[in-house]
């Protein structure tokens, strides 16, 4: 089954993560991709190790299962780079609990902010206030109580969330790749 022109969603990963023997969300491995795509351009080969490394497997299972690793990559990719500035970390949707959902969330913010954590401090310091603010509340955001109650104040609040989550790292692609995508940029305060 090829899913290359289909958008790979968060239940078809962790299907795929299952047939690998591994329980893990995929949404933290998806933070670390969102994080390296923004900061290294991690390759295609380099993507697959560290799927690997992550499902403590020697590589996948078979031809299909590592194309969809690989279709994974892309569609970040292409989200983050697109004008459309459409990226949407890959996350636990409605038909799981506000709790896994929260959970889900949390998991993805803790991969982004691992890869971040690599990066030597003069590179962090040339990056703009807004970007240090976002990552900042990331930080806050990767230390929240997961377990949500389901209510529509507590739904808002983690579709806010996720909204923050998701700048941060279209925030951190564009400064690392000026010029991609091609949207307005607002005047800088001095």
């Amino acid at each position: 089954m090829s899913l290359i022109n289909d958008r790979l969603d968060f239940s078809t990963v962790a299907d795929l993560f299952l047939l690998h023997d591994s329980l893990q969300s995929p949404a933290f491995l998806d933070g670390r991709l969102a994080a390296a795509l923004a900061l290294h351009d991690l390759g295609a080969e380099a993507w697959l190790e560290e799927v690997c490394l992550a499902l403590s497997v020697e590589q996948p299972r078979d031809p299909e299962s590592a194309e969809q690793f690989l279709a994974w990559r892309r569609q970040a990719l292409e989200a983050l780079s697109a004008a459309g500035l459409d990226y949407a970390p890959l996350l636990p949707d409605e038909l799981f609990s506000l709790a896994e959902q929260a959970r889900g969330l949390k998991e993805w913010t803790q991969g982004f902010l691992e890869v971040l954590a690599e990066v030597d401090a003069d590179k962090r310091q040339a990056w703009s206030d807004n970007l240090k603010e976002a990552l900042a509340d990331l930080e806050v955001l990767a230390g929240m109580d997961a377990e949500l109650e389901e209510s529509a104040d507590n739904e808002n609040d983690l579709f806010a969330l996720t909204e923050h989550a998701r700048m941060a790292a279209m925030l951190l692609y564009t400064e690392q790749h000026p010029g991609q995508p091609r949207v307005e940029q607002p005047p800088q305060a001095h």
